[in-house]
Order: C-alpha cells, then sequence, then structure tokens
C-alpha cells in the first residue's frame, strides 16, 4: 500500500493505492486523500483512508472451490441418489403439488423475512385473492414470490445477472421503489446483533456487479462438474454473502437456489420457517469458513421432507 502523486492544474492530488491478486489476476484499489496536502495532513488522511481501504478488500468475496470442503461419503452418496433421480424428479410433481409447493414456499420464505401473513392467510392470497387485514406489502410480495417460483418453472435461464434482477423486480414491483436493482455506491450492508458485534458484512457497493458476474461465470464453468445440490449451495450462498440488493436478498437467493435444482431436473426445495435458525447458522458456516457441510445437511433435510409428503399422496391416491 502506498501513496501516488500525480501533477495537475490545480496543484499535487495524492491518492492511496494497493494491488492484490484476486483469480489469477493483479488489481488494483486507488482511493483520493486530497489535494496539495502538507505532510502532516498527508499522513492523517493516510491513516484513516487506509483503515477503510483494508475494509473494503476484507469485505470481498471470491468464489472458492466448494470441493475444498469435505463432504462425508453418505452425503455424497445421498447427493448422487437425489441427482440420478431416484425418487424424486419434477415429473414426479402435480400441477396441484406445485400449488401446495407455490403456497408453502410464499409463505415460509417471506416468514423468514419478518412476513405478518399466516399460512392460512397466504392460500387465501393466492387461491381466493382474499386479502386479510394485514400490511398492503406482505400481500404484494405474497403475489410477487408465487409469481416468481412460476418465472423459475418456465425460463430456460440458469444463474445470470439479468435473472437475478429479473426475479428481485418480479418479487418487489409492487412493494419496493428500488425493484429489480442491486445496491448503489455508497449504500454498505452491516448487520449486527444485539449487542453489535457484526454478523454479516455485503460486500462493497463498488463490487456488487462484478461479483455477481464472477459467481456467474464460475457456475457456468462448473454446472457439470458438480452435483446439483452443491451447485445450488455454492451459488445460494456465495450470493447471500455479496447481498446485492438493498433489502430481498434472502428471497431472491431462495428462488436462484430453487432455479438451479429446477435447470437440473430435481424438485424445488422449500426452507421452512421453523429451519430458519439452522437456515442462519448454515450461511454463517459458510460466510465464516467457506463450509457447505451445513447447508447440504439442510437441503437433504428438506428434500427427506418433500419425500415423505409425496410419498403420502401416491399412497393415499393409490388407494382411491
Amino acid at each position: 500500500m502506498h501513496v501516488e502523486v500525480r501533477k495537475g492544474k490545480g496543484g499535487r492530488k495524492f491518492y492511496l493505492a494497493h494491488s492484490y491478486r484476486k483469480g489469477g489476476k493483479v488489481r488494483k484499489l486507488r482511493v483520493y486523500l486530497g489535494a496539495n496536502l502538507s505532510r502532516e495532513e498527508l499522513l492523517q488522511r493516510e491513516k484513516e483512508i487506509k483503515a477503510k481501504l483494508f475494509e473494503r478488500i476484507n469485505a470481498s468475496r471470491f468464489i472458492h472451490d466448494p470441493f475444498k470442503t469435505v463432504v462425508s461419503k453418505e452425503e455424497l452418496a445421498e447427493l448422487k441418489s437425489l441427482e440420478a433421480g431416484i425418487a424424486l424428479k419434477i415429473t414426479h410433481l402435480s400441477e396441484e403439488d406445485w400449488q401446495k409447493f407455490t403456497e408453502a414456499f410464499t409463505y415460509n420464505t417471506n416468514a423468514i423475512e419478518g412476513s405478518s401473513l399466516e399460512e392460512r392467510e397466504v392460500s387465501g392470497i393466492l387461491e381466493k385473492d382474499k386479502w386479510p387485514n394485514k400490511p398492503k406489502e406482505d400481500i404484494s410480495e405474497t403475489y410477487g414470490v408465487a409469481k416468481a417460483v412460476d418465472y423459475i418453472r418456465k425460463t430456460k435461464e440458469h444463474v445470470s445477472l439479468e435473472l437475478i434482477l429479473a426475479l428481485h423486480r418480479i418479487v418487489f414491483e409492487n412493494s419496493k421503489s428500488y425493484a429489480g436493482t442491486v445496491r448503489p455506491r455508497g449504500v454498505e450492508v452491516v448487520v449486527s446483533d444485539q449487542f453489535g458485534n457484526i454478523i454479516h458484512r455485503g460486500a462493497p457497493s463498488t463490487q456488487v456487479k462484478s461479483l455477481l458476474e464472477e459467481l456467474v461465470v464460475w457456475y457456468g464453468k462448473n454446472k457439470k462438474k458438480y452435483p446439483p445440490l452443491v451447485l445450488a449451495a455454492v451459488v445460494h450462498n456465495q450470493f447471500e454473502n455479496i447481498h446485492p440488493f438493498q433489502d430481498g436478498n434472502g428471497r431472491v437467493g431462495r428462488l436462484l437456489l430453487n432455479n438451479i435444482l429446477l435447470k437440473h431436473n430435481l424438485p424445488p426445495l422449500n426452507i421452512e420457517y421453523k429451519h430458519r435458525h439452522e437456515y442462519y447458522a448454515s450461511l454463517q458456516a459458510y460466510e465464516r469458513e467457506y463450509n457447505l457441510r451445513s447447508t447440504i445437511e439442510l437441503m437433504l433435510k428438506e428434500y427427506r421432507e418433500l419425500k415423505k409428503l409425496l410419498k403420502k399422496r401416491g399412497l393415499r391416491k393409490a388407494t382411491l
């Protein structure tokens, strides 16, 4: 990290510069310190900006090889069985199953983010267009999530910046003025617990688009290399680390996860509200250690719940 000096009509301009390696390439960050500074002013500005520059560098998120994380033989065996379509394929879901999934997913994914709607109220909205006496924003986002589920059923796109923006726009088009747009420069995300400890820091706003583009490239290179659940887990968790939107990242991330599963001929997953603490823990395990184990365990748990549900319905139909 060093100070660069540029001479111009206005005198000497000072910049704090730092070079670092990223993805096999050398990148450079440069922050303006001021013009025509005295030695004392320069040292003071350099000290202040250096801390902020290191914070920006450390906040960046990079795509790691997911198999640097140890995955047990049992987990891999179950992943492969699901990938091969044993007991579960998209074709096993009837339109009735899709309707029930959409209602359950819409309720749970919104509830995780604080929606006030109860499960029966979500069903009433989607089935009968019956509005309860609840915030209009919650009702709007109920329609939005359901519409987004239908969208990922129909689109052929796996992962792209356009898809990510479209999903956010669909879910929040009637509730948020910034629907479909990433965080602008200067809007940073820091999540703290009740004691003021930082538990999550989103990527710097200046790097959001480039990190999303890297994620798209990573997926394209690896979509035939790893099992679908691993791909979905990595993309979802990395997306949440980047935290590209001012709000709505959780819902878009879970839709993105399901879109990847669908494109690999696996049914969607519903991360239930009652499992939210396990979900939060899995996100933190990935953010801190790039550990996928907790995420994969939760996904397999939710799939086993879906298998039970489909089996019960199959037995019920067979007895009619």
